[in-house]
């Protein structure tokens, strides 16, 4: 897997999921350090998770509600959950993203 993060990040385990990812269990949350090729497309897609990521490589372009964002390097974004969205990626990206669980 791709990504420039430190040899730590990468003796995480893999991420299953559709993208590339190092995992970093957390009580109630999930943390992944991810890497997505240029021309990386997700579709349109929803989860239970309550999302928030910082871009550290390349550009994450988020559409939302009907509207699209341009997410760069050092921003922080927000995905709520069960909220639509979708994802582009023109660049070589890396990102951090926690995954915060619904309380049971």
């Amino acid at each position: 897997m791709a990504g420039n993060y430190p040899s730590k990040i990468k003796s995480l385990p893999l991420f299953d999921g559709r993208f590339d990812a190092y995992k970093l269990a957390a009580n109630g949350s999930d943390v992944l350090f991810a890497s997505y090729p240029a021309g990386t497309n997700i579709p349109l897609h929803k989860h239970d998770t309550d999302n928030y990521g910082v871009i550290t490589r390349g550009e994450l372009i988020l559409t939302m509600q009907g509207k699209t964002q341009h997410i760069k390097i050092g921003q922080w974004y927000h995905v709520p959950a069960n909220v639509e969205h979708s994802a582009k990626f023109l660049e070589v990206t890396d990102e951090i993203e926690i995954w915060f669980h619904p309380e049971k």
